[in-house]
């Protein structure tokens, strides 16, 4: 059986959050940042309570009566979630975020699908996200489409270097 992309239900809401977690224990682990798994539970660890949960299960819901103002697609394998892309349009912007595949799921092309599937509805306004500075993959994969860093930095609870990154539509480019 082959993944799968489509929009999560509300009961999906515990699962999304178990990924959430594990990806940042895959991902974000770095030592010269000072971040370790400790850290990551103590900041992120979170995640997976019962109000975030709920947060979680709010976002699928309005989802999925405000389809134009608010993205959310998971990926399975099997039945279980591996990764998840949502998205959120403002009045400037789309703002991509968050987005994970866990370590499983990753290097077969599921990245770029459900990135393909974020534009499709993103069309062509602006986006913008927030990546950590140091999670290079992260970083050449969203200039594989488009995304440029603008400069603007934030230090996520002290220690995580994250830079904002975005993108402006073809139309918008001076030729």
């Amino acid at each position: 059986m082959d993944h799968v992309i489509e929009a999560p239900r509300a009961d999906d809401a515990s699962e999304i959050a178990r990924v959430l977690l594990a990806a940042w224990l895959q991902t974000y682990p770095d030592e010269q940042a000072g971040i370790d798994e400790e850290w990551i539970r103590v900041h992120r660890g979170a995640a997976t309570s019962p109000e975030e949960v709920a947060q979680w299960r709010e976002f699928i819901v309005r989802a999925g009566y405000q389809p134009d103002e608010l993205f959310c697609r998971v990926v399975r394998y099997q039945g279980e979630i591996v990764g998840f892309l949502c998205g959120r349009r403002e009045a400037d912007a789309v703002n991509l975020g968050p987005m994970y595949l866990l370590r499983k799921a990753q290097g077969s092309g599921l990245g770029g699908r459900l990135m393909d599937v974020f534009l499709d509805w993103a069309g062509e306004t602006p986006m913008r996200l927030w990546v950590t500075a140091y999670n290079e993959r992260a970083i050449r994969f969203y200039q594989r489409y488009g995304f440029e860093a603008t400069g603007e930095r934030l230090l996520w609870r002290g220690r995580l270097p994250n830079m904002r990154m975005a993108r402006v539509p073809l139309s918008d480019h001076v030729i």
